[in-house]
């Protein structure tokens, strides 16, 4: 696609009379499924990725102790599985590494514009025209949104961040080429990539500084390596792997997964229990009260982990909870009038969670704007279209199940369910079809009615709620979502 003039406009034209055009936006995990998928039915397609490589999420994310929370056998797809993970929960750079070998193996890479972000789609009677930020133009039927949710770094505006003389960064854009060993570190957070990096980096640093402003709910979860002899039984036996996939998914969703849907459920019960458990690993009473959260486990994302009440203990780690009050060229000053000297600081702060493709600018159907569409919350039904918005299509979108468990099974399920429809564009069934504003309304309503026996209401402040306070979720069972991926209810889709 890259040779193709940036003054390129195609007529859609009548999709009985040729093959569909489609255009995916994004080339992390759901970006290469959703290729894989549009290139089986042989529909002409590009990607469209802002940056050099595939990878999403796992090609931006490079910090020190990366690693996924889920079991990486179950964090595949059902159709590329891999026998050879090194451990139960794979590293960061072993995770980049198998979405670049089955981009490659499916034969996606050439599909693929890099580094040329797409700024603007619009709807009109020839399907969507695509823009992207170099000015290369062109005219799709179909477009598939697999931009992700963790991709906008949430950057803090901490008075004088600017006159910091040390290397300053997000944890997502990290500078390999400042030294870490002997340094004085500090990391702002206390979610699941700051417990990662407190891991990594205490026992590196002269002195190791991490600045919590609300502590976290810490689960244990051993991560023993695989032998090579197990590894050669997976290889050997693919219905051996595929029957532990199964084990991993079940456990994960019969534990996590239903626990947060109902504050009073016995495995909710157990998760703390056992959260509390490794909370008494950490010796000292003063420190073991300040990383005692005043909230119910799972009301903010689980932080999995067994090493970080460990490391958080080592002699060179300390445990900040005054309040940052402004960086300063040595370090940061907090409200006890401390100045905390450092050499490095590394915002581990998250992300802005409710971007989705924007900011991208997408018109609809007669001059509708998403952003004025989702000027209080962006919302979608069943999470993966938009009314007014024909034939765009969202992977991973509002909505979503999120979670400690695998999003590419997420994934799989959303591709499974729009594939039917994008099905029915190319049997000439209808030439445009998304959700109705009423289906939306219904939906929006008992997905909010569902919200109030979670457990994200109970009293926490997390990125799973919107600004109303409401879980920007799913609040259903899994079961459900699965249930509902299975086939489109055409009743509450408009075709044209």
């Amino acid at each position: 696609m890259n040779d193709v003039p940036k003054d390129r406009i195609e007529d859609a034209g009548s999709p009985g009379r040729r093959p569909l055009r489609a255009a995916v936006i994004g080339a992390g995990m759901a970006g290469i499924l959703a290729a894989v998928k549009l290139r089986e039915r042989n529909i002409d397609l590009a990607v469209f990725e802002k940056a050099d490589s595939v990878g999403g999420t796992w090609r931006d994310n490079t910090y020190p102790g990366l690693a996924c929370d889920v079991a990486a056998h179950w964090y595949t797809y059902s159709f590329a599985r891999n026998p050879d993970w090194d451990r139960l929960m794979a590293a960061g750079p072993d995770i980049r590494a198998y979405f670049e070998r089955v981009a490659a193996e499916r034969g996606v890479l050439p599909l693929i514009r890099f580094g040329d972000e797409v700024t603007r789609l619009e709807y009109d009677a020839a399907g969507w025209q695509l823009t992207t930020a170099a000015g290369y133009r062109d005219r799709f039927d179909i477009v598939i949104v697999a931009t992700g949710v963790l991709h906008h770094p949430n950057i803090p505006q901490f008075e004088g961040l600017e006159t910091f003389e040390g290397a300053v960064f997000h944890s997502a854009r990290w500078d390999h080429d400042v030294p870490l060993d002997g340094k004085r570190i500090g990391v702002v957070g206390t979610g699941s990539t700051a417990a990662q990096l407190t891991s990594a980096l205490a026992p590196r640093s002269a002195h190791f500084s991490l600045f919590q402003r609300t502590p976290q709910w810490v689960m244990p979860r051993p991560n023993p390596e695989y032998s090579p002899e197990e590894k050669a039984a997976f290889r050997a036996d693919p219905a051996a792997l595929e029957a532990l996939v199964q084990q991993l998914r079940s456990k994960t969703l019969e534990g996590y997964a239903t626990a947060v849907l109902d504050y009073d459920s016995p495995q909710l019960a157990e998760i703390e229990r056992l959260c509390r458990e490794h909370l008494e690993t950490v010796r000292d009473p003063d420190l073991r009260r300040r990383l005692t959260p005043d909230y119910r486990a799972a009301c903010k994302r689980l932080v999995i982990s067994d090493d970080f009440y460990r490391a958080i203990q080592h002699p060179n780690a300390e445990l900040v909870t005054s309040p940052i009050v402004r960086i300063e060229p040595a370090g940061i000053r907090t409200a006890d009038g401390t100045l905390h000297e450092l050499d490095v600081l590394a915002l581990a702060t998250g992300f802005l969670v409710d971007r989705f493709i924007r900011p991208a600018k997408v018109i609809g159907r007669g001059g509708l704007d998403l952003d004025d569409v989702w000027a209080e919350v962006p919302s979608a039904y069943l999470s993966v279209t938009v009314p007014g918005f024909p034939n765009l299509f969202m992977l991973n979108g509002p909505n979503s199940p999120v979670g400690n468990f695998s999003l590419i099974e997420v994934s799989e399920r959303q591709v499974g369910y729009l594939m039917q429809l994008i099905d029915g564009v190319q049997r000439g069934d209808y030439r445009e079809v998304s959700a109705t504003p009423e289906a939306l309304d219904r939906f929006e309503a008992e997905r909010q009615e569902a919200a109030k026996r979670t457990v994200w209401v109970t009293g926490c402040n997390s990125w799973y709620l919107d600004k109303r306070g409401v879980p920007s979720s799913w609040t259903f069972s899994f079961d459900r979502f699965a249930q509902e991926m299975t086939a489109p209810k055409m009743a509450d889709f408009e075709t044209r």
